[in-house]
């Protein structure tokens, strides 16, 4: 079964369990997914494309939450981080710190990189490899520090 299609169950088990959280952001989820699809002239989308979209609507909600935050209102941070959780379930475990710099290793031993000079380069490599699992300020920071 797709990604695509799970958030499909997923929505109907969440109206008949009137999860309304849960709905509403797999609701939103499966417009995105239309959106893309609709822009992509009918193609169908690949799990890894599911998993983009899902990513950054996690993304934007968590700094979403955060504004809320910071702005003493939250209530509305709640709702985000609600929405968030339920986003993370459809996507890949998050690499941990250890992890991190073990995957941007290899790829640099990989690459062969040397100074800064190639942080371009690692930053294609790692970005392509590790997306969903971990965030592209955290890749970026991990590469700027191992290639200093």
């Amino acid at each position: 079964m797709s990604l695509e299609q799970t958030i499909s169950k997923g929505i109907m088990e969440a109206m008949k369990a009137k999860d309304t959280v849960r709905l509403t952001t797999l609701r939103n989820i499966k417009k995105y997914i239309l959106e893309a699809k609709t822009a992509a002239a009918g193609v169908e989308l690949t799990d890894a494309d599911v998993v983009r979209i899902i990513s950054k609507l996690a993304k934007q909600g968590s700094d979403s939450a955060a504004v809320y935050t910071q702005q003493n209102r939250p209530n509305l941070a709640e709702e985000e981080l609600a929405q968030v959780r339920v986003m993370q379930e459809f996507l890949p475990r998050q690499l941990s710190a250890g992890e991190l710099t073990e995957a941007v290793k290899a790829i640099i031993a990989e690459l062969g990189a040397t100074s800064m000079k190639e942080m371009g380069q690692v930053m294609g490599a790692a970005s392509k490899r590790l997306s969903g699992q971990a965030d592209g300020k955290e890749i970026s920071a991990k590469v700027r520090e191992l290639l200093s």
